[in-house]
């Protein structure tokens, strides 16, 4: 066996090869503290025909790496879960640009946690195993390639490779090879651009010792220095074909396929491999298909109110691309429940992107979620939490549904722009609007030229793809996913300041139909409202077999959800169905006092009186104290359900309540100290 140490911001991290998994063509353990992942690299022949590298990476843990059991029916471990996929195209990522350009074998890596500590993050463990199982095969590599999760607090620690979640300024997983940047994944509270670069910049700098540490285990397994790969992308592209050219040049997407298809050329073998190469050397030359400028975004489209049932709903179209976006406003029990090594979690805000193949013009099954799929969801996801308001503010789940209807790049930042959109016209208070956009970028000898809104065929053809989301001043996520291997900070920075001034100019487009939705929210939105009782009370307001909280649902049409705490979330149809529920609520807490006057309800009548109830006390109220003289029957007074004002006179030996109607005849409204007759509990 071979071993070798580093230090990574303190964590004392170990590699070791040579034991396990003998018959894989690279086999590494990484070991930090408690947690043990091994990855495992093996090759295959590709089929016959292939231009592309046929990559495959499997990220799974488990349970018993936590001392748990899973807990579906089968008691194993099923099909991956969503964290799982997440962490397996984290790797896909930094790995497949360091391939060698013309490698088209069958590729697999495969990345398992056995043994769990959760001091120690699990992505970085899972890029430093597949990073080190990679660069000791005999694959045609640009190793050694590292990474790390790095996170930021609010007063600006930094801290590598640690375990846990929490709220952060930054939060941040990256990777990189001794030639600098490839790959980086990130979200951040609404930070500044520069604090971006600083934390790239700091954490690609500390992936040094886990990089000289893993050449030194390609050593020690015999192997000699890497030599460099063939990059992917030619830096100067052939010659454009000038029919080609013209044909790019139309000024719509369907204007330049119809162009295409009308070339003579277009039915001879290659015609599409030219198609690439004319469209790469435009490219290069700072022309743009449609004769867009480098930093010009595509026309703007942006409505609210389409789907008239639902809480909220938007459709963004940019260019060629268009997200159909609806937002749906849940109740307690709607939020998301989540088994991972860390317990039991439970997740409030929800977004769901489909992406169906006729958005691209072609057939293809209706299956569930791919990895493309849950990656470009979570990304808008994370993207659009530093927007939401607090659970103090607003308790209530939410889920997001964004249905790509066509597709020309940059689908994912249409979903954030739509969801914001969807969001507002259901109501939810955001802190901020958030919207998103694609960057691309190619590279030109030592330089490289910045794309603003890439299309689709100019993220096929670039050698970057950057997107960004955030406000006008400030970033809340962004994904960079390249093809020339490792990129210049300077790249990042430039691409950065360019999409800060995108994000400006698509909120100012999506400006009217944001004014229109908080304005004029959907009628089909619950309103919501929280009230709060004594936790001691909790089990009053529910009553005996849910009995109590269902009546006062009944009796306004609301749905309650009541937490131990004390703390009652209201959904209802209107302002007035809240305000009733509100008040049956806080019923249920009221403490009466002698002297005071109250309304209540009639519950039932005797001979000697009727029964009245004031919030959670019910009380007699004698004959003698219904009117102002005398004593009469009390049905012929008052009858069950009729509201009446009641003063209390006190108890009597026996500590019963005693009331008086008569007594309260006179009073001024503003005496009364509960709401109405409503206040009374059911």
């Amino acid at each position: 066996m071979h071993a070798v140490e580093f230090d990574l911001d303190g964590l004392t991290i170990r590699l070791e090869t040579g034991q396990l998994a003998t018959r894989a063509h690279g086999a590494v353990m990484v070991r930090c503290g408690l947690a043990a992942a091994l990855a495992t690299v093996v090759r295959a022949p590709g089929e016959p025909g292939l231009d592309y590298l046929p990559l495959a990476v499997d990220y799974r843990e488990r349970q018993a790496a936590a001392g748990r059991i899973p807990g579906n029916y089968l008691r194993r471990e099923t099909r991956q879960a969503e964290h799982e996929i997440l962490i397996s195209r984290l790797i896909d990522r930094s790995a497949r640009p360091l391939f060698a350009g013309d490698l088209t074998d069958r590729v697999q890596v495969t990345v398992t946690l056995y043994s769990d500590d959760p001091s120690v993050d699990r992505a970085t463990l899972a890029l430093l195993a597949a990073g080190a199982a990679l660069h000791i095969s005999p694959l045609p590599f640009a190793g050694p390639l590292a990474g790390a999760r790095v996170t930021r607090t609010e007063n600006g620690t930094l801290t590598l490779a640690r375990g846990g979640d929490g709220q952060y300024a930054q939060d941040l997983l990256l990777s990189g090879t001794e030639a600098g940047l490839v790959m980086v994944e990130g979200f951040a509270a609404l930070v500044a651009d520069a604090a971006l670069i600083e934390t790239v910049d700091h954490t690609v700098s500390a992936l040094a010792p886990a990089l000289d540490a893993m050449q030194h285990l390609r050593a020690a397994v015999g192997l000699g220095a890497r030599e460099a790969q063939a990059l992917k992308r030619d830096a100067a592209p052939p010659a454009p074909d000038a029919a080609i050219a013209e044909a790019l040049r139309a000024p719509t997407r369907a204007a330049r396929q119809a162009a295409l298809a009308a070339l003579p050329q277009a039915a001879e073998p290659g015609f599409a491999a030219r198609v690439a190469q004319t469209l790469r050397a435009e490219l290069h030359a700072g022309r743009r298909p449609g004769g867009r400028r480098p930093d010009q975004v595509r026309p703007i489209d942006a409505v609210c109110g389409v789907l008239p049932s639902n809480h909220g709903s938007a459709v963004f179209t940019r260019g060629d691309t268009q997200a159909l976006v609806s937002a749906t406003i849940g109740s307690q029990r709607d939020g998301q429940d989540l088994e991972t090594l860390d317990g039991h979690t439970r997740r409030r805000f929800l977004l769901h992107y489909n992406f169906p193949a006729f958005s691209v013009g072609e057939v293809g099954p209706n299956r569930g979620p791919g990895r493309r799929e849950l990656g470009h969801g979570e990304l808008a996801r994370r993207a659009l939490r530093p927007a939401l308001p607090s659970r103090s503010e607003y308790a209530y789940p939410l889920r997001v549904v964004s249905d790509i209807l066509s597709a020309d790049g940059s689908s994912s930042m249409a979903t954030v722009c739509g969801a914001t959109l969807a969001l507002r016209h259901a109501g939810v208070p955001l802190r901020a609007d958030i919207a998103g956009v694609a960057m691309g970028a190619l590279r030109r000898g030592s330089d490289w030229l910045i794309l603003t809104d890439i299309s689709g065929d100019e993220d096929h053809q670039g050698d970057l793809d950057f997107k960004v989301t955030g406000t006008a001043d400030a970033v809340s996520a962004f994904q960079l996913d390249n093809k020339a291997g490792a990129v210049p900070l300077a790249v990042l920075t430039e691409a950065l300041a360019a999409a800060q001034v995108a994000r400006a100019h698509i909120l100012a487009e999506m400006g009217p139909a944001l004014t229109a939705a908080v304005e004029a929210p959907s009628d089909h939105a619950p309103r919501t409202r929280t009230v709060h009782v004594p936790s001691d009370r909790v089990g009053a307001l529910i009553g005996t077999g849910g009995k109590h909280l269902q009546s006062i649902q009944s009796k306004t049409g609301t749905r309650l959800d009541v937490s131990d705490d004390g703390t009652v979330v209201i959904q209802g149809p209107d302002d007035e169905a809240l305000a009733a529920a509100a008040r049956l609520v806080s019923a249920v807490s009221l403490e009466l006092r002698k002297g005071g006057v109250y309304r209540g309800e009639v519950t039932q009548t005797k001979d000697f009186g009727a029964f009245v109830r004031v919030g959670p006390h019910e009380a007699l109220v004698h004959k003698s104290e219904l009117v102002a003289s005398g004593s009469p029957d009390p049905a012929t007074v008052v009858s069950p359900g009729d509201a009446v004002t009641v003063r209390v006179l006190g108890a009597d030996s026996r500590g019963r309540l005693k009331l008086s109607i008569k007594a309260a005849l006179g009073a001024d409204p503003s005496e009364i100290l509960n709401d109405g007759p409503e206040a009374s509990a059911p």
